[in-house]
């Protein structure tokens, strides 16, 4: 289908994730460095008794997409009206003015929580990747929205559909936009030419899972961090062989919440199974278990943030909770203070800069500004600014973009 015109340290992230390091930009998940840090922001001025100011708002369609934003366009994906249609969006940051949108038809029959697109938009190089909930994987034109290449992985590779669908946004490494996919045979993660969509490799034989890889760099090699619901697994990104694996077998298959790698250490949080900490050894090759815990560290779709030796995760019953990154050992929980307790608790968290300073949408579509440190949690502003989402929003030119599951919008910062 065309697309359709509108009116009018050692923890190295690599370089190429970013369409544009020095931009003030929001390219993909978890923003430029995949880390959720926002690294041009200044902390806010305290928030308006009536609100933040909306630039603007749009209507959207459900799903729980993340929002990115490049050159001066947002993009994120849903699926209209419960349709068994999928859809990019792309509108102008400085309006929310419609740019263009791409339609496909995307067959979601009886998906579990079915609302709509899972993974945020990666945009790179004048690209935007998408993959969709039944495993549409796309690459358009981000400024015009014409197709370039795409795959029905179902279809065309045999991928397996995980429960609740593919969840895990591309990454983009040199040449290759890598995929975890869920391919049969051996394509548990997929890597493909990002100008052409030609298989470059395929790698692991596990069931796929929800969250979204990570490209680090150790002792002067690159490696790509994945997490199925079998192990915790790392990969050469250039050709997918395997380097090294350890056993983490989740329940319900719930591999979600994207991992950190600091220094030497990688760290997954689990649901049921909680957190493990791997410790890497004099190559990338070398990697054994240092220490796991499942009382306090349990969590779910939320990714941990760290700094300064500690970790800040959302814990599946006692809230934010601050942990010790080499030892495990918990520090304090903020008793379910920035998001309420729920079944399936969620709430995203940033850095503001380099400070101590956060910005979290929760689950309820509040915005929270708060300090983070091992001396505690402190709230310092809450607003309204949309309802209820899972969705990852996007920071940039001092404002935050959200979604919930009918609007879109703009909001500035004080």
């Amino acid at each position: 289908m065309k697309a359709k015109p509108i009116v009018a340290g050692f923890f190295v992230f690599v370089g190429l994730l970013a369409a544009n390091a020095d931009a003030d930009e929001w390219p993909r998940w978890r923003g430029p460095n995949g880390d959720g840090t926002w690294e041009h922001a200044t902390i806010p001025k305290p928030f308006p008794k009536s609100g933040l100011e909306v630039a603007w708002r749009v209507p959207i369609g459900p799903g729980f997409a993340g929002v990115v934003v490049a050159s001066g366009k947002v993009y994120t994906m849903d699926r209209p009206g419960g349709t068994e249609t999928e859809r990019v969006v792309c509108v102008s940051a400085d309006d929310g003015r419609a740019l263009w949108e791409y339609r496909y038809p995307a067959k979601y029959g009886d998906l579990d929580y079915g609302n709509g697109p899972r993974a945020a938009p990666t945009v790179f190089d004048g690209r935007v990747y998408t993959l969709g909930a039944v495993g549409h994987l796309l690459c358009l034109n981000a400024d015009t929205g014409k197709i370039i290449w795409q795959k029905d992985l179902e279809k065309d590779d045999s991928a397996k559909r995980p429960t609740w669908g593919f969840a895990a946004s591309p990454v983009i490494f040199k040449d290759q936009v890598i995929v975890h996919a869920g391919l049969k045979p051996g394509g548990c993660y997929a890597s493909f030419d990002r100008r052409t969509g030609k298989e470059i490799w395929r790698s692991g034989k596990d069931e796929i899972g929800y969250g979204t890889p990570v490209l680090f760099r150790y002792r002067n090699r690159h490696g790509l961090l994945g997490w199925t619901p079998s192990h915790i697994v790392c990969m050469d990104p250039l050709g997918g062989s395997v380097l090294w694996q350890v056993p983490y077998k989740v329940t319900y298959g719930v591999s979600i919440a994207t991992p950190l790698v600091v220094n030497d250490i990688v760290l997954v949080c689990g649901y049921w199974e909680g957190s493990k900490a791997i410790r890497l050894g004099s190559s990338i090759q070398q990697a054994e278990l240092l220490w796991e815990e499942n009382k306090f560290l349990r969590g779910l779709m939320s990714q941990p943030l760290y700094k300064k030796g500690h970790v800040y995760l959302l814990e599946k019953h006692h809230g934010l909770i601050c942990f010790e990154l080499k030892t495990g050992k918990k520090i304090w929980t903020d008793e379910n203070r920035l998001t309420p307790r729920a079944r399936n608790p969620q709430a995203t968290l940033v850095w503001i800069g380099d400070s101590d300073h956060v910005l979290s949408l929760n689950a309820d579509g509040e915005l929270v500004h708060a300090s983070l440190s091992p001396k505690g949690y402190h709230e310092i502003d809450r607003t309204k600014l949309v309802d209820k989402t899972w969705a990852h929003p996007a920071y940039c030119d001092r404002a935050v973009f959200a979604r919930d599951e009918g609007q879109l919008l703009k909001a500035k910062l004080p």
